[in-house]
């Protein structure tokens, strides 16, 4: 089995309302010095069997055009090896 890890954040030069509210939440809940918060989602896909090249450039496809959004959002894929935890 494989573990494939997709994490989408947004551009950085898009703007993140959550993240901003997130931030001021942060702040008047006693953490100071939050310069940033951005959000983001995250996929966990299990495949059966062995990734190959076929597949993986197959996820990596989908990485770009289904689980995230080209205009707006940067995606980052990797493969955990046996073993790994998130």
């Amino acid at each position: 089995m494989a573990r494939v890890i997709v994490d989408v954040m947004l551009k950085p030069e898009i703007l993140d309302p959550q993240g901003r509210a997130v931030q001021g939440a942060l702040g008047r809940l006693g953490l100071d010095g939050v310069r940033d918060v951005r959000q983001g989602k995250q996929f966990v896909i299990d495949i059966d069997g062995d990734l190959d090249a076929d597949r993986r450039e197959t996820l990596e496809r989908l990485a770009g055009e289904l689980l995230s959004n080209p205009v707006i959002e940067d995606y980052r894929m990797r493969v955990l090896a046996d073993g790994e935890s998130l």
